[in-house]
């Protein structure tokens, strides 16, 4: 069944880097972008879905194309969804603003006006994407990511593969990561986090505050601080992640601000501190900032 949804979009709006950031896996298995919008397979409540987006000027048209009906419930996930995906969770203006005259990221935010944080369309895709690229490069991320929609997720009618949702991961066999190059630490995170929430230990929920599931998530073996950071940042669209432990934040700050190296941790956390409440904006211009010519 296909539902249409018609979301407002503001002025400004770089629907350009939505698309590249949903065009990363070249082989499109969950993902097909061209330059008039995009498909995106999910997964919700186990009902294979493919969101539909086609930019406009000033709104996107989009199609729930479910297999099944599109229950109101179901319908309202896909609406979340599609917020997360074209970047609707936080108002740039906020932090072009605040950082106006900001020595690091001023001229940034000038040249870059309206940069838009792109997330994933479920917090546990988020989540599962933050644990795959640890300490990896993006291209074997990308190919991880790949391995376990194959793996985990569904096929639409369409034939566009569904982002897995926990159950489909907890379902595997350690072997079954091992045995595609995930390394083992990495596939007993994946199966730890996924079988939680599928037992209902963990409650991914946009709507709890967010010191409750930090905690939470920095219990779960295998999850530290980047992670969640970085889940909040993609999942949540919560405005005022840290993360001074990310490299291409410290490479950033070490081209914009200069020395002889980049600054360790600390350093980047207390660099970092000047931008709150917005650091998650912060650190979208810190890593835009690194393919800023001009900068």
């Amino acid at each position: 069944m296909r539902t249409e949804i018609m979301l407002d979009l503001p002025a400004g709006y770089r629907s350009e880097d939505v698309l590249a950031f949903h065009s990363r896996d070249a082989e499109g298995i969950a993902e097909q972008v061209s330059p008039e919008g995009l498909r995106k397979g999910v997964l919700l409540g186990g009902t294979p879905v493919v969101l539909e987006v086609r930019f406009g000027r000033d709104i996107a048209a989009c199609c729930v194309d479910a297999d099944g009906n599109v229950t109101p419930a179901l319908l309202a996930q896909a609406r979340e969804a599609l917020l997360s995906i074209l970047g609707l969770r936080i108002d740039p203006a906020t932090f072009a603003a605040f950082a106006r005259n900001d020595p690091a990221l001023g001229p940034v935010v000038a040249r870059q006006p309206g940069l838009r944080i792109v997330q994933s369309a479920s917090v546990f895709e988020a989540l599962t994407w933050a644990i795959i690229g640890q300490q990896i490069n993006l291209p074997f991320a990308i190919s991880l990511r790949r391995t376990l929609i194959q793996l985990a997720g569904r096929v639409h009618a369409s034939g566009l593969c569904c982002y897995p949702e926990a159950a489909g991961v907890a379902g595997l066999a350690l072997e079954d990561l091992t045995s595609r190059k995930f390394s083992r630490s990495k596939a007993e995170t994946l199966l730890r986090l996924a079988r939680l929430v599928e037992d209902g230990q963990l409650v991914l929920d946009r709507e709890r505050p967010v010191d409750e599931l930090v905690q939470e998530l920095l219990a779960v073996k295998g999850i530290g601080p980047w992670t969640v950071n970085y889940a909040l940042l993609r999942g949540y669209g919560y405005p005022d992640c840290s993360l001074e432990g990310d490299v291409a934040i410290r490479t950033a700050f070490h081209r914009l601000l200069g020395g002889e190296a980049r600054p360790d941790i600390p350093t980047t956390q207390r660099l970092l501190e000047r931008y709150a409440p917005h650091r998650t904006m912060a650190a979208a211009y810190l890593w835009a900032s690194l393919s800023d010519k001009a900068g």
